[in-house]
């Protein structure tokens, strides 16, 4: 190796910093300038000239030899540790590149829906796709009905799978399924067998219900105003599976939607319609108006038909008719 001042003159090699990065890498990993030029399909005396511009460029030795072997000095450790994962970065990309293309050919979907859609209404509509389109990334976005409507107008997802009872102005929505309101209850209830089932009836009954500020919960309370029938709430918790949960514990009945209803829910819940005094809920698809839906987004919205997922049927005792 050279130990030349800093007045040496220039290398070509210095107008290629790569190639000299990577013979310093594969000697400093080897061992040897032999084996690296064979690594590298160079002759040594190539490696050895990359080496030496190299060290004259940083104006320090890279390496001493031990035995047979050459080992980085103090400042060859300090370049290794800094050049190698530049290097191997680099002989990466075109890989890293053509699965990017590959990525970007197959393209991104994103779809926002709320907890309740995500877990009972998607599985089975993204198991089809995934099917469908392997190749494809599927981002599903966690939101409530305001987030998504905010990410649809800023165009950060393609399109909203969920309900909706307003609809603005901006806003495009095609409901696809329909599911009956319903009253929860404990299977040894007082209201699970009860003939002629009314909404006075729910009145001695503390409610499970949603946070204030979600539609349901605002929902309920319309229903019975509306009616003028006084109810109370004994819990507001968020999520139907945790609602589930405690009605089944006798905490208390609750209202709602039937499509949170599974037939794991047959032996712990009795569950009535309430179809005569609540409206059923929709759910669809949710776009915004003028949005251009790429392949991807028109695939999985052609999933979305009532067959793959409909609504469980009840009759009026409570009992699954399905």
């Amino acid at each position: 190796m050279v130990d030349d001042n800093s007045h040496s003159p220039r290398f070509g090699y210095k107008s290629d910093r790569l190639k000299p990065l990577r013979a310093f890498c594969q000697v400093a990993r080897l061992g040897s300038v032999s084996r690296a030029a064979e690594a590298l399909y160079l002759s040594q005396p190539a490696i050895t000239l990359q080496l030496q511009a190299l060290e004259r460029e940083l104006g320090v030795r890279l390496f001493e030899r031990t035995g047979r072997r050459l080992t980085p000095t103090r400042e060859g450790d300090a370049l290794y540790e800094l050049a190698r994962p530049l290097v191997e970065g680099i002989d990466a990309l075109p890989a890293a590149f053509r699965e990017q293309i590959r990525g970007l050919d197959a393209g991104e979907l994103h779809v926002a829906a709320g907890s309740s859609t995500i877990l009972y209404l998607l599985p089975k509509i993204v198991e089809a796709y995934r099917k469908a389109h392997p190749e494809v990334r599927l981002i599903l976005h966690n939101v409530t009905g305001a987030g998504g409507l905010d990410q649809l107008r800023k165009d950060e997802v393609d399109l909203a799978v969920g309900s909706m009872l307003e609809v603005p102005g901006d806003i495009d929505y095609a409901p696809v399924y329909r599911f009956e309101p319903m009253l929860i209850a404990p299977p040894n209830h007082p209201l699970a067998t009860k003939p002629d089932l009314k909404l006075e009836d729910l009145s001695p009954y503390g409610l499970i219900l949603p946070p204030q500020r979600l539609t349901t919960y605002r929902l309920v309370d319309l229903v019975f105003q509306q009616n003028r029938v006084p109810y109370t709430v004994a819990l507001e918790v968020g999520g139907w599976e945790v609602i589930k949960q405690y009605v089944a514990m006798g905490l208390g009945i609750s209202i709602v939607t039937s499509i949170c209803l599974t037939d794991a829910d047959r032996t712990r819940l009795a569950a009535r319609s309430l179809a005569k005094y609540f409206p059923s809920r929709s759910y669809g698809v949710v776009m915004r108006k003028g949005k251009y839906l790429s392949q991807q987004a028109r695939d999985f919205v052609a999933l979305i038909q009532p067959q793959i997922l409909a609504p469980r049927e009840y009759d009026e005792t409570g009992h699954s008719g399905r």
